[in-house]
Parts: structure tokens; C-alpha cells; sequence
């Protein structure tokens, strides 16, 4: 005959298991981070492969005065005749924008910035970008944009863009920012 055994476990011993359960779930979590953010630093665009097509508006979102200093180039260049810079402060103007870039950076001629720049005020994030882009592009029948953003921003907001924008074409053109230019620079601490 069998003998029946009672098993009676340690209370000690069972905290620890859930202890080691939770410490190897951090450690997955933390793994799977790592390799999304390896996966984002990957998509992040080096170049910027078409500087020259047409559109007929280019798009800056707001976020750095490279940005800025880039829209405000092509503007001058010519490659599109009306300028949006979205996500602006409440109450800043164009000459405010223009003085905050700094004096080395090239403008576009005054008579196009009198004529072909709109500050757009409403949003205040990338998708508020988006929603806000969206309404001016139907306001003026624009059928195409040149995006201008920080290269590691450029997946998130064409993302953003395309779902706002179904059926407008999109051309992406990144800015550099000097804090990102180095390949490594996801580990290399700022000073």
C-alpha cells in the first residue's frame, strides 16, 4: 500500500521562486527593450534620398533650429513654394523664429517668407504635428509634402503623417543634429 505523503513546502522557499520569476521577467523585459531600441537605431535614416523633387509644401515640425534653418533653405531653393512650421508656442512670431535660429543661419529672401510661411499653433506633440498638418494641407489643396524632422524622429512622424494623410505624398527629409551624428551616439553621454 501506498503511503500518502503530505507535502508540506517551505513558505521561504516558494517566495523565492517568485522572486527568481520576477528578476527573469525583468531580465526578458529588459532584453526585448534592448533589441527594439537596436531595431529603431537601425531604421534611423543617414541621408536624405530625395533633396530635390518638388512638392508642393514642405512641413517642419518644430524641435530644433537645424530644422528650421533646413525648411527655411528649401524654401529659398525652391523646391516648394509655401512653408508650415507646425507646433510653434502660442504667441511667437515668424521674426521671433527666424531671430531664435540664429544669426549663421541662411533664410529664405524676405519676400518669401512675408508670402509663404505659415506658423501653425495647435500642436504640441507628433501626432498634434500630424492632425494640425492635415487641416492646413486640406485649407490650401496640397497634394504633396517634404517632411523636415530630426533623422531619428523621421519613422515616428511619417508614421503619424500617412495615417493623418492617406493619398497625399510624403517625402521624408531628415536633419542631422550634431547631438546624433555620431553612429554611436545612443551611448555616449552628452556634455
Amino acid at each position: 500500500m501506498g503511503v500518502n505523503r503530505i507535502n508540506f513546502r517551505d513558505p521561504h522557499a516558494q517566495r523565492e521562486g517568485l522572486g527568481r520569476k520576477l528578476v527573469h521577467l525583468l531580465l526578458l523585459l529588459g532584453f526585448v527593450w534592448f533589441i527594439g531600441f537596436l531595431i529603431f537605431a537601425g531604421f534611423i535614416p543617414r541621408e536624405v534620398k530625395d533633396g530635390t523633387s518638388r512638392t508642393d509644401a514642405i512641413v517642419v515640425l518644430t524641435g530644433g533650429g537645424d530644422r528650421l534653418a533646413e525648411g527655411f533653405r528649401l524654401l529659398g531653393a525652391g523646391v516648394s513654394p509655401r512653408l508650415l512650421i507646425t507646433g510653434v508656442a502660442e504667441g511667437v512670431t515668424l521674426q521671433q523664429v527666424i531671430e531664435k535660429m540664429g544669426a549663421d543661419k541662411s533664410v529664405a529672401p524676405r519676400n518669401l517668407l512675408d508670402c509663404c510661411v505659415t506658423l501653425g499653433y495647435e500642436a504640441g506633440n507628433t501626432v498634434g504635428n500630424a492632425v494640425e498638418t492635415a487641416a492646413w494641407v486640406r485649407d490650401n489643396k496640397v497634394q504633396s509634402v517634404r517632411l523636415v524632422t530630426a533623422n531619428y524622429h523621421m519613422k515616428r512622424s511619417q508614421l503619424e503623417f500617412h495615417r493623418t494623410l492617406p493619398g497625399i505624398t510624403i517625402i521624408p527629409h531628415p536633419v542631422f543634429p550634431k547631438e546624433v551624428q555620431d553612429s554611436w551616439w545612443f551611448v555616449k553621454p552628452s556634455l
